[in-house]
C-alpha cells in the first residue's frame, strides 16, 4: 500500500454524487447486458454527471487488463478472460436502448491475444453501426500500430483516441510495455488517415510546465487534433499518490497554450477525462476542420 497525500483536497475538487432516474436507467441497461464501463472500473470522478445525463463509456474485452500502470485502478493480470463473442451484440443493443447519439468505447489491454483484441474492437464498432447507424462512435484504443490499427480503422470509427498519459520523463508510471514514442507512433499512424485523433495528459504527477509544453508540441506534431488535460486523482491507496493539485487557473493557461499550438478541441480542467464531453469535443473539432478547409481554398 502506497502513502497518499493528506486530505482535504482543494475546494475545486468536489465530485457530484450519482443520482436520478437516468443514472438508474444506465445502471440497469449495463447490468442487463453484462457490460463493463471505465466509469466503474477506473473509478472515474465524472460517473455521477455522465450517468446522470444518460451516457457512459463502455469498456470491452473484460475487466482484467494485461498491463499494470501504477496510476490505474483497473485489475491487472497476465491473462484476461476469454473474449465473449456475444459482446458486440450486447454492446450494440445497450447503446440502442440508451438512445445514444455519441458512444465512446474503450478496452483493457489484451497482450495475451495474438491481435491484442483489435478484431474484437472492430466487431464492436460494426455491431453498433448495424443497430444505430446514426450514432457517432469514438474509440479509445491500446497502442495499436500496423495491422492492429488498420483493423480498427476498417470499421470506420468517427474518432480515434489513444492516451500518452503523461510527459516523457514520467513514463515509468505506465506499464513497461508502453512508451512515449510508441504512443506517438499510434497517434501518428491514426492521424495520417485523416480521422480526428485525440489524446490525454494526466497532470499532478510531478511534471513541470515546460514538460507539459513539450508533450503538447509532440502530440500536435503527431497530428493529434483533440487534447484533454485533467488532474490525476489517486483512485485508491494502492495507486501512486498525487504529487500536486493543479489549480484551475493553470489548467486555463495550459488550455490557451494548446489553442495557440493549433489543437481543434481543448478540454483542460481538473475533472477532464478522455471521454468527458466527448461529443462536444468532436463537434468542435469538425467545425474547426471545416474552417481550415475554407481557409485553404
Amino acid at each position: 500500500m502506497k502513502n497518499s497525500i493528506p486530505d482535504p483536497k482543494p475546494s475545486w475538487l468536489k465530485i457530484r454524487l450519482p443520482h436520478g432516474q437516468n443514472w438508474r436507467h444506465v445502471e440497469e441497461v449495463l447490468a442487463s447486458h453484462g457490460l463493463h464501463t471505465v466509469c466503474d472500473e477506473a473509478h472515474c470522478p465524472n460517473k455521477g454527471e455522465c450517468w446522470g445525463s444518460g451516457t457512459a463509456t463502455f469498456m470491452i474485452m473484460g475487466d482484467i487488463c494485461t498491463r499494470g500502470c501504477s496510476f490505474c485502478a483497473v485489475r491487472a493480470a497476465r491473462f484476461g478472460r476469454p473474449l465473449d463473442p456475444e459482446e458486440p451484440q450486447h454492446l450494440a443493443k445497450a447503446i440502442e436502448s440508451l438512445g445514444l447519439s455519441y458512444a465512446v468505447i474503450t478496452s483493457v489491454d489484451r497482450d495475451d491475444l495474438s491481435d491484442r483484441g483489435s478484431a474484437h474492437f472492430s466487431a464492436c464498432i460494426r455491431a453498433i453501426r448495424d443497430l444505430s447507424p446514426s450514432t457517432r462512435v469514438e474509440v479509445l484504443i491500446p497502442d495499436y500500430i500496423g495491422q492492429e490499427l488498420k483493423e480498427v480503422l476498417s470499421a470506420k470509427p468517427d474518432v480515434i483516441a489513444h492516451n500518452i498519459e503523461t510527459i516523457r520523463r514520467l513514463q515509468s508510471v505506465r506499464d513497461q510495455r508502453a512508451s512515449y514514442n510508441k504512443s506517438l507512433q499510434t497517434l501518428t499512424e491514426a492521424a495520417s488517415t485523416g480521422i480526428p485523433t485525440k489524446s490525454s495528459l494526466l497532470l499532478g504527477l510531478g511534471e513541470t510546465e515546460g514538460e507539459v509544453l513539450e508533450a503538447l508540441k509532440d502530440l500536435r506534431s503527431a497530428g493529434v487534433s483533440l487534447i484533454v488535460m485533467g488532474q490525476y486523482l489517486q483512485p485508491s491507496p494502492n495507486e501512486i499518490p498525487v504529487k500536486e493539485y493543479i489549480s484551475p487557473d493553470r489548467f486555463d493557461r495550459y488550455a490557451e497554450i494548446a489553442r495557440v499550438l493549433g489543437f481543434h478541441s481543448v478540454l483542460s480542467a481538473p475533472f477532464a477525462r478522455t471521454s468527458y464531453h466527448a461529443r462536444e469535443a468532436w463537434n468542435a473539432s469538425k467545425k474547426e476542420h471545416k474552417n481550415e478547409a475554407r481557409t485553404d481554398r
